[in-house]
């Protein structure tokens, strides 16, 4: 009975995809979202392709007509784990690129001391334009996006670690 349920067939695809079993993951996501109509898990499904080694498909579910009526935060879910498919596919420029949306420079436009209440979606869009930023060869950029992470995020991320490492390379 249960598998005709969408929120259980989302609960079974939500735990395959943390258990790294991205095929099952995708198929019982898929059956979710044909039951529930909803698109919220997209980034989950996206991020399966990617760990099934197919970053072209999780490209291809930007193009979802539902994407414009997600949440942000879902929409930047969907932008970052995209991103890195790009990166998948040899091309961290195009990232930073997909990365550069007017979320990304419209959450860094006040100071860093002022984000007490942050969006959980902000330090990891800033996290993986920074990651793209290196990858593509800019490590001064990417210095600068990944110490702005490590002053807004509550230690989810390693940004201390790799700001300190491209400080250190660089000699600054």
């Amino acid at each position: 009975m249960g598998g005709r349920i969408g929120s259980v067939r989302e609960a079974v695809g939500i735990v395959a995809y943390l258990a790294g079993e991205y095929a099952e993951a995708l198929a019982e996501l898929r059956t979710a979202r044909r039951l529930t109509g909803s698109a919220e898990h997209l980034p989950l499904m996206a991020d399966s392709e990617r760990g099934l080694g197919r970053p072209e498909r999780a490209l291809r579910l930007l193009d979802d007509p539902d994407v414009p009526s997600l949440e942000r935060s879902t929409r930047m879910e969907l932008l970052i784990v995209c991103a890195g498919a790009r990166r998948d596919l040899g091309a961290p420029a195009a990232a930073v690129a997909m990365l550069e949306v007017p979320e990304l420079r419209g959450s860094r436009q006040r100071p860093v001391q002022a984000f007490e209440n942050v969006e959980p979606w902000v330090p990891r869009l800033w996290y993986a334009y920074a990651d793209a930023l290196e990858a593509a060869g800019r490590p001064a950029e990417a210095l600068d996006w990944f110490s702005a992470v490590a002053a807004i995020d509550d230690g989810e991320t390693d940004a201390e670690e790799r700001a300190e490492q491209l400080q250190d390379s660089s000699g600054r």
